[in-house]
């Protein structure tokens, strides 16, 4: 019988985590320039840590990220990244590793994360934010299929950008949509679009002329923005410890934007399901309050260790 080897495309990965003696193995651990994926020893028994980096520290326009990741039964795997996704306007001098089946390359930015996840499998996708540099076109498509009984926590989120520089929303186009079937029927589809818009005058019903609202007028005050799907047994800590918040909120009118807004809501057809949305003024407060929220839930499943990784 030959070993025949995979062949695979600038930017491609593969995982597949399998428990084995109560520890979680990868029989598949593969990927490409600019994809890297590191897995640090840990202590915890079923659980396994996978950072998911690129070489540079970011991607730059025309780069293209694809990854396939395959929980098995009772596996539980926790995905993260060091620092924000950083994504770069294509520069002169800078080959882009597009996939050389493509079409012709351009500057969007792409990345592909494509998820299965067994009965009793997890998956705990906490990365950093995607922070769009000056520029930048990005685009983010995630497909997660679970299996009765699975469990999964998929963070999303992004920044305005640099605004040390003075990037705020200076990004031309940030396109991320996140699908999540449950036995094999879709359960939910969150898209996001931000376009940044021409100096251009916009007529309104009355034909008059308007100023176009820029992204930074239509976004703010708020600088960072969050959403947290929750679906399966092993989360249901977390959504009781959120619906208990949510019971505790005191709803009165405000003069000032409050700093840190946030929603709950059910996943259409799921009793065991909820979607977050979080926005705040700062991204370290957007931080702070995943990290709180999902701390009590979560310690008890990953454990101590391993839960000190996520939002450091």
């Amino acid at each position: 019988m030959s070993n025949a080897t995979v062949v695979l495309d600038a930017g491609d990965g593969n995982i597949t985590a399998r428990i084995h003696n109560n520890h979680v193995v990868f029989p598949v651990l593969s990927y490409t320039y600019p994809l890297k994926l590191l897995s640090p020893r840990i202590q915890q028994d079923g659980v396994a840590v996978v950072y998911m980096m690129t070489y540079g520290g970011g991607l730059v326009g025309g780069d293209r990220i694809s990854l396939s990741i395959n929980v098995e039964q009772d596996a539980q795997l926790v995905l993260l990244s060091q620092g924000s996704t950083k994504v770069f306007k294509a520069r002169s001098g800078v080959r882009a590793a597009a996939r050389s089946t493509a079409r012709p390359p351009d500057s969007t930015t792409m990345q592909r994360l494509d998820v299965s996840i067994a009965a009793g499998g997890a998956l705990f996708l906490l990365p950093d934010p995607v922070t769009c540099f000056r520029n930048a076109s990005y685009r983010q498509a995630q497909t997660f299929r679970l299996a009765h009984g699975a469990s999964a926590a998929l963070l999303d989120w992004y920044t305005s950008g640099r605004r040390a520089r003075g990037e705020e929303w200076a990004f031309a186009r940030y396109y991320s949509v996140n699908e999540v079937f449950v036995s094999s029927v879709r359960s939910a589809r969150d898209v996001v679009l931000l376009e940044a818009m021409g100096t251009e005058s916009a007529s309104d019903v009355c034909g008059e002329f308007l100023p176009r609202r820029t992204l930074a007028d239509r976004m703010g005050p708020y600088s960072c923005y969050a959403t947290l799907l929750l679906y399966g047994p092993l989360v249901q800590g977390v959504i009781r410890e959120l619906e208990d918040r949510v019971q505790k909120i005191t709803v009165f009118q405000v003069r000032e934007p409050l700093d840190v807004l946030w929603s709950l809501s059910p996943v259409s057809g799921q009793t065991n399901g909820r979607i977050v949305r979080v926005a705040g003024k700062e991204t370290e407060e957007v931080k702070k309050w995943l990290s709180d929220a999902l701390r009590g839930g979560l310690v008890s499943v990953i454990g101590d260790e391993v839960y000190s990784k996520t939002f450091i």
